[in-house]
């Protein structure tokens, strides 16, 4: 069930009607996974799901994301008439748990830079994933694409800034000392795992709200309890994959379904709408290459332009999407009405 498809034909109905009983405790699989953890598929590429909560009081938008493993990013495109510091008691939010899995060896750490999101495959647990949100290099100092590794861990680092952030601070009237010691003025957190790639860590942050946005000098940043329970589980040797997959794709229930991100700021430049949908449709035209399903190419012109980062079923006459009026239990009453019209109408 996608919360921004409109309509879905009589053979989605059970998917729909599925998803009503998660609406109630978002967090109660059956098994009580901890947060972020998701079985892997036996036949598909998509894990979790799109439900919506109500607000309280004190709540933000970043902190109701947090909350439930999502970053800055994420919970602002799928909310964007929400307000970000005061969403209002009562709000209802949409979570936007639901993920295609990256296009890669689903073994050790996958990074998607685009989705600003990291996937965990742990070798002992080989039908789990987990994923976590991150934040990543802006465009100035990106993060590097590229099959690496961990090689060291450690808890409670000291941060030695490099030469070129000290600089840069400086200029900005915030110069740095030599050694931040551990403690919470450290950006690093309370752990750090260094990658092969000389210069660049997968780390925690004191600064969580920036989590899920472009604000790093490169290196991959966590929410501190992310961090150390990812830092718990990995070891030195463990395969880092950083990609950048703005659009992804994936089967659900026998269905291609889609997922698209904005293109990352220095990418923008050389990559027109017409260039990111062209390559879409080869996307999806290769996904779907010996099957019969028939790709729905103007939902997917549409799921690309937007980049809301939902995934969206490309299913032939399924109207184009849009974002729901109201909750998931008001849509569902929608598709109901649509199969008695249609059911009416056949006579």
């Amino acid at each position: 069930m996608k919360l921004n498809s409109f309509r879905r034909p009589l053979a989605m109905m059970a998917m729909i009607l599925g998803m009503t009983a998660a609406l109630a405790t978002p967090f109660a699989a059956a098994d009580d996974l901890r947060r972020g953890y998701y079985h892997l598929p036996e036949n598909g590429d998509v894990v979790g799901s799109v439900y919506t909560v109500k607000a309280k009081e004190e709540d933000t938008l970043i902190s109701i994301g947090h909350e439930h493993g999502l970053g800055y990013n994420a919970m602002v495109r799928a909310n964007p008439d929400v307000s970000i510091w005061y969403p209002g008691e009562g709000t209802e939010v949409v979570i936007p748990g639901e993920f295609i899995l990256p296009d890669a060896p689903r073994k050790g750490i996958v990074i998607n830079v685009a989705e600003m999101r990291l996937y965990y495959y742990p070798p002992n647990d080989p039908g789990m994933v987990q994923t976590y949100p991150i934040a990543v290099g802006r465009m100035d100092w990106k993060t590097p694409l590229g099959v690496t590794h961990i090689t060291t861990r450690e808890r409670n680092p000291s941060w030695v800034p490099p030469a070129s952030i000290r600089r840069e601070h400086a200029e900005n009237g915030n110069p740095l000392p030599a050694v931040v010691k551990p403690g919470p003025d450290n950006p690093l957190g309370t752990r750090k795992m260094r990658l092969g790639i000389p210069g660049y860590l997968i780390h925690g942050t004191n600064k969580p709200e920036g989590v899920g946005m472009r604000v790093t000098h490169g290196c991959v940043r966590m929410l501190p309890e992310d961090v150390e329970h990812l830092f718990d589980q990995v070891s030195i040797g463990t395969q880092v994959n950083i990609v950048n997959e703005p659009v992804k794709m994936g089967w659900l229930d026998g269905a291609l379904y889609t997922q698209a991100y904005p293109v990352l700021d220095e990418d923008e430049k050389q990559t027109t709408d017409l260039k990111r949908v062209t390559a879409a449709i080869d996307q999806a035209d290769a996904a779907a290459k010996d099957t019969d399903f028939q790709v729905d190419y103007d939902i997917l012109t549409q799921a690309v332009e937007d980049s809301s980062g939902l995934p969206v079923a490309l299913v032939p006459g399924v109207t184009e999407p849009q974002p729901l009026p109201g909750s998931l239990y008001d849509h569902v009453e929608l598709v109901r009405a649509d199969i008695k019209a249609e059911e009416k109408a056949k006579g």
